[in-house]
């Protein structure tokens, strides 16, 4: 026993400073107890959870089918159509000139750009006056010669009778010149050559008349009333108007599609000519191909054909109120070419890269599929070859098409957007 150095009180050993005591038992079995309760409950309470909680709702796997739009094929006759850009030409077209001089004194009031005129209709006339005194002078002259030839041609029966009378023999040149045969015949030269120059007289003097050769219009005017003109002056410059020509360009690869004549009793294909711009998107003329041109063209490598287009004027009364054509206009051609017996006419937009197309087949997938094209057009293309009558081909655009991949289509009556049946997963949600 020890003393406490404050009070100097006895204290006992094990209350001596620097001893501790041990713990009992009952503590130590609550301090390993304790945990184990806790965990114990802790699993009791999460199997209970786990058993209690709600039941999980099935829900289809979705297979993420593509919404696509589908139209059906099919395969029937279809005719080509060539379209061509083309520049509006005269079929005829000429520079008037007079072939004698003289003052314009007569102009008919027609004669003006734009001015129309029927063959044989005058257009203008020169002073006629010195041409018809030629016609009088050479008239004399002609009656002069026959008067003569006449005259000779009595001194001949006298000559006949007096040989009869003489009876002699002789040969062929002096009984020639013995019946004034050279006399007769210089006379008669003479006479033909006054008649001759009395029909040119005659021709200069209707010429002096200048007619319309053909159906035509007033391209220009070059002269006016009381002009004077020479032989070659220009005065007019005329174009037909039965027919004009619309030079088109077409690639030479298409020209085999095309109906062309080789002698003017073979007849070309038709054609459709369009000018928006002066008729609007819908009016149209007829006509058709004429000829081939013999080279191509020298920048561009492209064949020349010629569509001839009948009254483009529309001055004939069957074609009343149709457009008329301008010449030098850019238009639009279109060609009926041949036929296709069997053929798929496609949209170009559906035509997708290296010359395939989409098809939604019998399972429900996507085939990308190669096909033949026999003709390609501005607007559409036609496949001969790589489709089946009947056949789904997707008209929509998808963004990533990968063969096989599955597609759906609107209003379908099986579920395409869950996707197939037995493929589930466990979504949490109401019992």
């Amino acid at each position: 026993m020890t003393h406490d150095p404050d009070t100097g009180q006895p204290v006992p050993d094990s209350q001596e400073p620097g001893r501790q005591e041990q713990p009992g038992k009952g503590v130590l079995l609550l301090r390993i107890i304790l945990p184990l309760l806790v965990v114990g409950v802790g699993l009791f309470a999460a199997f209970w959870l786990m058993k209690t909680g709600p039941e999980a709702k099935p829900r289809t796997k979705s297979r993420n089918a593509a919404l696509v739009s589908v139209v059906p094929l099919e395969y029937k006759t279809h005719r080509i159509h060539i379209e061509a850009m083309g520049t509006v030409r005269p079929k005829q077209e000429v520079l008037l000139k007079p072939q004698l001089s003289g003052e314009i004194v007569g102009i008919s009031d027609e004669f003006l750009p734009g001015g129309y005129f029927s063959a044989g209709d005058i257009l203008l006339k020169i002073d006629e006056t010195d041409y018809r005194l030629a016609v009088e002078q050479l008239q004399d002259e002609v009656s002069r010669a026959e008067a003569d030839l006449q005259l000779e041609r009595g001194r001949q029966l006298v000559a006949i009778k007096e040989f009869e009378l003489l009876g002699e023999t002789l040969s062929e040149e002096e009984q020639a010149l013995m019946l004034r045969q050279p006399q007769l015949e210089s006379l008669r030269a003479v006479l033909s050559t006054a008649k001759s120059k009395l029909r040119q007289a005659e021709i200069d003097l209707q010429r002096s008349e200048i007619r319309a050769p053909f159906n035509a219009v007033v391209l220009s005017r070059e002269v006016n009333l009381g002009a004077r003109v020479t032989a070659g002056s220009e005065l007019a410059r005329l174009v037909g108007t039965d027919a004009y020509w619309v030079e088109v360009s077409v690639p030479v690869s298409r020209l085999r599609w095309i109906d062309i004549p080789q002698t003017l009793t073979e007849r070309g294909a038709a054609a459709r000519i369009y000018d928006q711009a002066a008729w609007g998107p819908e009016v149209s003329r007829s006509g058709r191909v004429v000829r081939l041109s013999a080279a191509l063209e020298e920048k561009g490598r492209m064949a020349r054909l010629l569509i001839e287009v009948p009254d483009p004027l529309s001055l004939d009364p069957e074609n009343s109120g149709q457009p008329g054509l301008l010449l030098n206009s850019y238009v639009r051609v279109e060609i009926a070419g041949q036929k296709l017996a069997a053929a798929v006419a496609l949209s170009r937009d559906l035509l997708r890269d290296n010359e395939t197309v989409w098809i939604m087949n019998a399972e429900d997938r996507l085939d990308i599929r190669k096909v033949e094209i026999a003709y390609s057009g501005e607007q559409e293309v036609f496949v001969t070859a790589g489709l089946n009558q009947g056949e789904r081909l997707v008209t929509s655009l998808l963004s990533a098409p990968v063969q096989g991949m599955p597609l759906r289509v609107p209003g379908d009556s099986r579920d395409r957007q869950d996707g197939e049946p037995g493929l589930r997963v466990e979504e949490p949600g109401a019992q």
